[in-house]
């Protein structure tokens, strides 16, 4: 079956529902990839509903918020699991500081990829090679980068199916949920942190503003993808 053959059948299904497809046929081969941010965590307390063992892991970078480990925490406790990490290659980090520096990923756009590619797309690289489907918090209205997506997908780089089971969900709907279902979330959305990532790279805004305007706010937004979520 194709994506366009399983876009087709869950056009009209619930979230749940297309998880439930894709956790029962696949198992642990799939897993979601949580940042710990508010959809993430909607998917997290979704799937371990679904199946207690549900396979979800985490990418730490090194340069994470403090919050980012505290609402790791909680949600290990709240739901008795230990979410899996996925770390950097050491060397790789030591030859990134020794190339740019501490911080050089504010001098160009060619060196924050660089680091994000080092602290976040190798480590998924290696996640990914032992799954089939890889589960995203993605949310059309996210950003202009996202607005063409899919709800399923298949990942041409990492030779996975790609599902976005939130694609249509509004922000509205997401904090709905998490206050229904008292999921642990990152503080630091309570700061004006719509989007978290690294802690050099992510800022607070403004209400109202783009979701994405706090990461990378210093470049266009038609760059403000790190590489995960290249189609």
């Amino acid at each position: 079956m194709n994506t366009d053959d399983l876009n087709q059948k869950f056009k009209n299904s619930t979230s749940q529902e297309v998880l439930e497809y894709f956790l029962n046929k696949y198992g642990a081969k799939a897993a979601l990839s949580s940042s710990f941010g508010v959809e993430d965590q909607v998917l997290t307390h979704m799937m371990l509903s679904i199946d207690k063992d549900a396979n979800i892991f985490t990418l730490d970078t090194g340069r994470l918020h403090p919050q980012t480990y505290s609402v790791m925490d909680a949600t290990n406790l709240k739901y008795s699991v230990k979410v899996n990490v996925f770390f950097p290659n050491t060397k790789s980090v030591e030859k990134l500081y020794q190339d740019q520096g501490i911080n050089g990923f504010y001098e160009s756009i060619e060196n924050r990829k660089t680091c994000c590619f080092v602290r976040k797309i190798e480590p998924l690289q290696r996640a990914l090679s032992e799954l089939d489907v890889w589960i995203t918090g993605l949310r059309a209205s996210q950003s202009v980068t996202r607005e063409d997506l899919n709800l399923i997908e298949y990942d041409e780089i990492n030779k996975v199916i790609k599902i976005n089971p939130l694609l249509e969900w509004s922000e509205e709907k997401v904090w709905d949920f998490v206050k229904k279902h008292k999921v642990p979330y990152n503080s630091l959305h309570d700061e004006g942190f719509p989007s978290i990532g690294c802690a050099p790279c992510t800022r607070a805004v403004e209400a109202g503003a783009d979701v994405r305007s706090g990461r990378w706010w210093w470049e266009n937004p038609e760059h403000k993808e790190c590489g995960l979520h290249i189609k």
